[in-house]
């Protein structure tokens, strides 16, 4: 197995300069560190993780809470992540809360005592008072796909707001003009910009802005399937839902098919993520996409400079999301 020493000679450089390579510090030329790189690479080196541990304080390992691995959003999410922070020397540590306070409480406490280098947080973070615990320990901790404005973060989001107004004025522009959304709850603030962006897109197209048609759901979807069928169940339905998350959209779908209505004839639907399920669902769904790639990677660049102390103040990241017209939505027929 190649050691540190081997490295240097084989580079013809000291060991300090291979160790500033491994730890991505110190002044040294893009030329000998890509050719440090490359000689570690052929001889397949593996810095110990032991001895930097031990003189660095540092175990190179990033802990991601995630709310539910079973959606396939947060799956992408954490493969995005851990790919970047494979990148980095980083290995990674996912913990499925289950959208449960005490879970999520458990997991941060363990992770801490773990001696992770940072925490990547997914979830909507219901207790706050734990996590400024954590940053008052110095705990370095980074937000991805929430905003969490009350505690000094790093943070990397989509702009929920433009993509809840994007999705709604689509339908507008397809003639609807009676959208329902379904959404998540509340208390989780991408929810909220979501319904604000829909609402500001319904009241620039001069139309009644009805809190009848918005419904709060769980976030399944057999949760979207039963919100939606009670929307559809009225007697004057909608005739275009907007879902929250692509698992609402797919589930009102599913109730708009056992209602004998075809989409996007007599209902049109629009989702929010991209996920995979949206290019195989029949017919396939129309989306609000969030850039998933690059969320994981911005946040684990932004927390990777911090755990090597290469930046001091907290960033917010919004990156913008992208409407993509599939075969769900569909101009109103009189």
């Amino acid at each position: 197995m190649a050691t540190i020493y081997d490295i240097a000679k084989e580079a013809n450089v000291s060991i300090a300069t291979v160790s500033k390579v491994i730890n991505q510090n110190g002044r040294i030329s893009d030329k000998t560190r890509k050719r440090v790189s490359d000689i570690m690479k052929r001889l397949n080196y593996q810095p110990s993780m032991v001895a930097s541990a031990l003189t660095k304080k540092r175990t190179y390992t990033i802990g991601l809470l995630i709310p539910d691995l079973a959606n396939p959003f947060f799956a992408e999410i954490a493969r995005s992540v851990e790919d970047r922070a494979h990148e980095l020397g980083f290995n990674l540590v996912i913990c499925n809360t289950d959208n449960d306070s005490v879970k999520e409480e458990s997991y941060t406490v363990l992770l801490k005592q773990k001696g992770v280098d940072g925490i990547i947080l997914a979830t909507g973070a219901h207790n706050n008072a734990i996590l400024k615990k954590l940053l008052h320990q110095k705990q370095v901790i980074a937000v991805i796909a929430r905003d969490m404005p009350s505690l000094a973060v790093d943070t990397v989001l989509v702009d929920d707001f433009l993509g809840g107004y994007l999705a709604a004025n689509h339908l507008i522009e397809l003639g609807h003009r009676s959208i329902a959304v379904i959404t998540e709850k509340f208390e989780v603030m991408s929810s909220r910009e979501r319904v604000r962006g829909y609402r500001q897109a319904i009241e620039e197209a001069g139309l009644l802005f009805e809190e009848k048609w918005v419904r709060v759901s769980s976030f399944q979807v057999q949760d979207g399937k039963a919100t939606a069928g009670l929307l559809l169940d009225e007697d004057n339905p909608p005739t275009a839902i907007f879902a929250c998350n692509d698992l609402l959209a797919i589930g009102a779908i599913q109730a708009a098919r056992e209602r004998g209505l075809s989409v996007p004839r007599d209902l049109s639907v629009v989702g929010f993520d991209n996920t995979i399920l949206a290019t195989i669902i029949d017919p396939p769904l129309t989306t609000i996409a969030q850039p998933i790639q690059e969320l994981g990677k911005q946040i684990v660049d932004l927390i990777s400079q911090e755990i090597n102390e290469k930046k001091t103040s907290k960033q917010r990241l919004v990156l913008l999301p992208e409407l993509v017209v599939r075969g769900s939505t569909g101009k109103l027929i009189p």
